[in-house]
């Protein structure tokens, strides 16, 4: 009895050990929750736009394009007169252009010749760019817009969206990342009473990993 009773004992430090404590045990559930409530719409909207840019090719956007023409006043084209290759896109411009066109070209980088100012503005779903004569002032203005889809596609990319929307996809993955690693370790406490777990995992290890070696061209 003594020697039975001293292994439960022993068995029970054992199985004690291996159980985290519920401050951790709260820890990991509150990180959780809280990473998960903060990657709800990220994940939604990059997991939509995952089976939108996988069938670019089949989802056929038209592209609609707006062209229009103009001529700087005197006293703002003056100001390009006077300017030169590297020099940004003139204030005086950038405001004229803001009132009449309704585009911001402050930070920019223009592309200067002795005959034309020219500045690209590419933008999410969409392009767009200014060209203007440097002699006469004639202004010739085009954007192309793509579509609601091109348009989430590129926030889902990334491209041309700014530093404010980086900013958000790199707090977004650290706020993943967290709530896959607290979702692995909560996975590992429920484990003995879930005995599909590990498998499962597995499978979410070995199939994308067999499709890249036996599908995927080199």
């Amino acid at each position: 009895m003594d020697q039975s009773a001293s292994l439960a004992r022993s068995a029970g430090i054992r199985k004690k050990k291996r159980r985290l404590s519920p401050f951790w045990t709260r820890q990991l559930h509150s990180w959780h929750w809280m990473s998960s409530a903060i990657c709800l719409i990220g994940m939604l909207l990059f997991a939509i736009t995952g089976i939108t840019l996988n069938h670019a090719a089949q989802i056929e956007a038209d592209a609609q394009i707006t062209s229009q023409e103009a001529r700087l006043p005197p006293d703002v084209l003056q100001s390009i007169t006077a300017s030169s290759d590297g020099d940004p896109v003139p204030a005086a411009v950038a405001a004229w252009a803001d009132a009449e066109l309704g585009e911001d070209m402050r930070g920019r980088a223009p592309e200067w010749s002795e005959e034309e100012l020219y500045v690209a503005l590419p933008r999410p779903g969409g392009d767009a760019w200014i060209a203007i004569d440097r002699l006469s002032g004639d202004v010739l203005y085009e954007r192309t817009d793509r579509g609601l889809v091109a348009w989430l596609n590129d926030l889902h990319k990334g491209r041309d969206t700014g530093a404010a929307w980086s900013w958000f996809i790199d707090i977004f993955a650290v706020a993943c990342v967290i709530f896959c690693v607290t979702g692995f370790f909560l996975l590992q406490l429920h484990a003995r009473h879930r005995k599909s777990t590990w498998p499962i995992v597995g499978a979410g290890v070995a199939i994308p990993a067999l499709l890249i070696l036996l599908f995927m061209h080199n």
